[in-house]
C-alpha cells in the first residue's frame, strides 16, 4: 500500500500547470484529492481529468483570498472526509515589469495572492496538519531565493513564502509537522503564458517568456509532482530545481557583490543595461 493511500489533500491552484501535476501525482498514489481553482470551467474540467484516475476526487471553485471562499473550502473539505493531511499551497502568479514602475498597489495585489492568501490556507488547517504529523508543501521559485531583474514584485512575494516556511518548521516542527518549499526554474507548458507588464518599454523581450528569461532549462511539472511526493516521504526541507542553483544561492549569501554578477550573467540586459 502506498504512503499515500486515502490522505487527504488539497491543492489549491490545481486546476491547471503544476498544480494539476501535483493533484495527478496524488491521486495515482492513492490519495484523495481535493483541489481549489478560481474557475469553476476550469476546476471541472480537471476534476473529470483526475476522476479518471481516482473516485475520490473534491473539485472546489473558490477564491483563496476571500475568506468565506476559505471558509466554504474548509467546511467542505471536513465534511467530505475530516481533517486533512496534505495540504499544497500552489496558487500563485508571476508578473513583469521593472521594480521602478510597479506601484506599491501592485506589490500589495500580488501578495496577497502569492502570501497571504498561502498563510490564511496554512493557518486555517494548522490543528488538522498538527493532529495528523501532515505535510504543508509551498511552492516558491527560484526567485524565492535570489532575486531577478524585470519580475516587478514577484521575488519580494516568493521570498516571503521562503520566510514563512522556515518559521513553520522552526516552530511547529517538532509537534510534527512537516514543511516543503518547493523552488523550481520554470515550469513547462503548452501555449502563450501572459503577465501583467509594467514598465514595458524597459522591459526586454527575453524577460517577457516564462522563467523571465533567465537561462535554465524549463522541467517537466509532471516529473516535478513525482519528485514532490518522494521529497515529502522523506520529509525533507527544501527541493531546490535545478540543484545547481543552490551554488548560486550560496555564493550570494557569501558575496552579494559577486551573486549579483553571477545573476547578470544568467538574465537578460535591459535597454539602459
Amino acid at each position: 500500500m502506498s504512503y499515500w493511500s486515502n490522505k487527504n489533500v488539497l491543492v489549491t491552484g490545481g486546476s491547471s500547470g503544476l498544480g494539476l501535476a501535483i493533484a495527478r501525482e496524488f491521486a495515482r498514489a492513492g490519495a484523495r484529492v481535493a483541489i481549489v481553482g478560481l474557475e469553476p470551467a476550469g476546476v471541472e474540467k480537471a476534476a473529470e481529468e483526475l476522476s479518471r484516475i481516482s473516485h475520490s476526487i473534491l473539485p472546489l471553485a473558490g477564491n483563496i483570498c476571500v475568506e468565506s471562499d476559505v471558509a466554504r473550502i474548509v467546511g467542505s473539505i471536513h465534511e467530505k472526509w475530516g481533517p486533512l493531511e496534505v495540504l499544497v499551497n500552489n496558487a500563485g502568479r508571476s508578473m513583469r515589469g521593472t521594480v521602478r514602475d510597479t506601484t506599491p498597489e501592485q506589490f500589495r495585489e500580488l501578495m496577497e495572492l502569492n502570501f497571504i492568501a498561502l498563510v490564511r490556507m496554512t493557518q486555517v488547517f494548522l490543528d488538522d496538519l498538527l493532529s495528523t504529523r501532515g505535510h504543508v508543501v509551498n511552492i516558491g521559485s527560484l526567485a524565492a531565493k535570489a532575486a531577478a531583474k524585470f519580475v516587478g514584485a514577484y521575488p519580494a512575494t516568493k521570498h516571503a513564502v521562503a520566510a514563512f516556511s522556515q518559521q513553520l518548521r522552526l516552530e511547529l516542527g517538532r509537534r510534527g509537522l512537516h514543511v516543503l518549499l518547493v523552488c523550481p526554474g520554470p515550469i513547462a507548458r503548452a501555449g502563450e503564458r501572459l503577465y501583467r507588464l509594467e514598465g514595458a518599454e524597459m522591459v526586454p523581450e527575453a524577460a517577457r517568456a516564462p522563467g523571465a528569461g533567465v537561462k535554465v532549462r524549463s522541467i517537466s511539472a509532471d516529473w516535478l509532482a513525482r519528485r514532490i511526493l518522494r521529497a515529502c516521504e522523506a520529509r525533507k526541507p527544501e527541493l531546490v530545481v535545478p540543484a545547481r542553483a543552490r551554488l548560486l544561492f550560496a555564493i550570494a549569501q557569501l558575496s552579494p557583490h559577486l551573486g549579483d554578477r553571477l545573476i547578470e550573467r544568467f538574465t537578460p540586459r535591459g535597454e539602459d543595461s
